[in-house]
């Protein structure tokens, strides 16, 4: 009859598999497997014709869509009058994505599914490793991991990495555990867990998928990176600074009375930006990001929102708003994308029943000045209000300082210098220069230098207004050339 069999051959040993499962393999005619690099398929009965996924797994390059063509072919083959048995190594349901992927499958096309268990390959690992001590133990499957950009897991639990069948699906896992976790980091890499042919091996993760000996029944134990190490451990941190036995000062905190602290550390954290110096710019993230989890377990206990809910919105925002990458859409170069980024904001005001703004309505009026000139001249340039080549820029500069000099009076005055700043920060805008940014790092220079010129008045035991402007000038050239 049509429907799907889902059977677990066992960790490796065929002592190991199931009565069960091997009732079923005794009446079965046809056998679909994910690898026969399996020590019970050398005990099937000879009569079973067999047919694996093999091919697949050592296709290089195409190893990628191993799951996709996995599950299509068995959901294709499960609506024959026949139906299909897939057996795959331990359990089907415990750390094998296609599997978990069929079941989903089967359930939504009303197709009859069967689960025949095995002994998961998590069992002799435990058993090896002992990681019943260890809380939060998570699995992954390498060929979907190795799509990832980075590890959909915490790095402070202990992983099982499954499926990793080759060199190069190995190498690719280890670009993006090499995101979060250092080079150096132990790992231990198990082939034929179960079997007499064990085989355990300690190294770092610099060293996956270089010499070590890889096969279909092979996986990856990741231990914890280390406390302290992961976004939850950092909201667990400021929940109980908020909880009845916490801090006093970080209790009493609102929004409102954090408003001050989060504009300081994010004028800190450009600060740190500025310097260049990397230890700064790490630290003056953290104390950023404390900022926000702050604000979020605030609204959390008034029952506004949660992390999760802020996480969700911006998750949603950004694929919603990027469908160029997430849908396979096509973008002529960067102008088009935000000509669609714009269209994609429309249309959701539109959605939640918003009342029609302006393009420039949206930006906030606390930027910085200069910040804030530069978004609208960016916004009104995204839908073509622009000059059409630079030389236009720059002769409204020229004309904007002539006017600057024709001035007659304190307002007009005011008006044309603020007209000039206005001109001037488009022609930044145009070389791709930050023009909040290029002003602070003038500021930062000029603070070294004026200090510099102090540091000579005080070698020289003499009040700094006593300088001449001469000498200030001839220190101020040592502290440029000091630079």
């Amino acid at each position: 009859m049509p429907g799907i069999i889902l059977l677990g051959l066992g960790p490796g040993d065929p002592n190991l598999l199931t009565r069960q499962a091997w009732a079923q393999l005794l009446i079965s005619s046809e056998l679909w497997l994910r690898t026969r690099e399996h020590p019970v398929v050398a005990e099937l009965p000879p009569e079973i014709k067999i047919n694996s996924f093999d091919d697949l797994q050592t296709q290089g390059e195409n190893a990628g869509r191993v799951n996709d063509s996995i599950v299509a072919k068995i959901i294709e083959l499960g609506k024959r009058p026949v139906g299909v048995t897939f057996a795959v190594p331990g359990h089907p349901l415990v750390g094998d994505a296609a599997c978990l992927e069929i079941a989903r499958k089967a359930h939504e096309t009303r197709l009859e599914l069967r689960v025949i268990a095995g002994i998961s390959f998590l069992t002799p690992i435990v058993t090896a490793f002992g990681l019943g001590q260890y809380p939060g133990l998570s699995f992954c499957d390498a060929i979907e991991l190795r799509k990832a950009h980075v590890p959909p897991f915490s790095p402070e639990v202990p992983v099982l990495i499954t499926q990793i069948s080759s060199q190069l699906i190995a190498k690719e896992v280890k670009k993006v555990l090499c995101s979060v976790y250092p080079e150096h980091h132990k790992v231990n890499l198990i082939n034929a867990a179960g079997t007499t042919d064990e085989l355990v091996e300690e190294i770092c993760l610099c060293e996956l998928g270089q010499r070590q000996p890889i096969g279909l029944l092979t996986c990856l134990y990741l231990p914890p990176l280390g406390e302290g190490t992961s976004f939850e451990k950092l909201q667990e941190i400021v929940a109980h600074l908020r909880a009845p036995d916490g801090c006093p000062w970080d209790k009493k905190q609102t929004h409102r009375s954090l408003r001050a602290h989060l504009i300081e550390e994010a004028y800190e954290t450009l600060d740190a930006l500025d310097s260049g110096d990397s230890g700064k710019i790490r630290e003056e993230f953290g104390d950023l990001m404390l900022q926000i989890v702050l604000h979020a377990q605030i609204a959390s206990e008034e029952g506004e929102f949660r992390m999760a809910d802020i996480l969700q919105g911006i998750c949603e925002k950004l694929v919603r708003r990027h469908p160029h990458v997430f849908e396979g859409i096509e973008v002529d170069g960067v102008g088009k994308v935000l000509e669609n980024w714009e269209a994609i904001k429309k249309a959701e005001r539109q959605a939640n029943g918003e009342e029609e703004k302006g393009i420039l309505d949206g930006i906030p009026l606390a930027l910085p000045a200069l910040s804030q000139a530069q978004e609208y001249q960016n916004r009104a340039a995204r839908v073509g209000f622009d000059w059409p080549k630079i030389d236009g820029v720059l002769e409204k500069i020229e004309e904007e300082i002539r006017e600057v000099r024709d001035a007659t009076n304190r307002d007009e005055l005011a008006a044309e210098l603020g007209d000039l700043l206005f001109a001037l920060v488009n022609f930044a805008r145009w070389k791709d220069i930050d023009p909040e940014a290029a002003l602070r790092g003038t500021n930062t220079r000029f603070k070294q230098r004026f200090s510099f010129i102090e540091r000579r008045a005080r070698q020289q035991k003499r009040e700094l207004s006593t300088l001449s402007l001469d000498e200030m000038e001839t220190h101020w050239q040592e502290a440029k050339t000091a630079e």
